[in-house]
């Protein structure tokens, strides 16, 4: 019985505690982007042909994000009927903005007007290494910044 309510007590820390973290995350992101609305990105491979860039550079951003107690004991009961992991998509939704945010504004520190051929790369949603393992979004986001005249 005492061991139940661990259980319960750990499922609504996580809901609680996993709740807040990723509310402030968003709101944080949310500024982040808004301070780099000004800088042009696209997934495009050409440049068009008015445009003359003097200087491109590679620039990159990785995230990682970990799941909350609550999120993987909620996908753990929905392996059980299948269907989509919902509980999970935050989950992804925030590591590759994430990501995105951290190439911009490598881009932005260096005074890059635009970033050019945006590639995301992510690795599955797992638990890692055996029962122990936590779920994690992994993002890596790449493209070429580049200075124009």
């Amino acid at each position: 019985m005492e061991a139940l309510g661990i259980t319960i007590f750990l499922i609504a820390l996580g809901f609680i505690v996993g709740r807040s973290r990723e509310r402030s995350h968003f709101r944080d992101l949310d500024r982040r982007e808004e301070r780099l609305k000004g800088l042009v990105r696209t997934n495009l491979k050409t440049i068009p042909e008015d445009w003359h860039p003097v200087r491109g550079a590679y620039v990159d951003g990785q995230a990682v994000i970990a799941s909350d107690y609550f999120k993987t004991f909620v996908s753990s009961l929905r392996k059980l009927f299948g269907g989509e992991l919902r509980s999970l998509e935050t989950l992804m939704n925030r590591a590759r903005r994430e990501a995105s945010l951290r190439m911009l504004e490598q881009a932005a520190a260096g005074g890059a007007q635009a970033v050019w051929n945006i590639r995301i790369e992510t690795s599955t949603i797992a638990r890692g290494q055996g029962k122990k393992g936590i779920a994690t979004a992994e993002v890596h986001v790449y493209g070429t910044a580049l200075w124009l005249e």
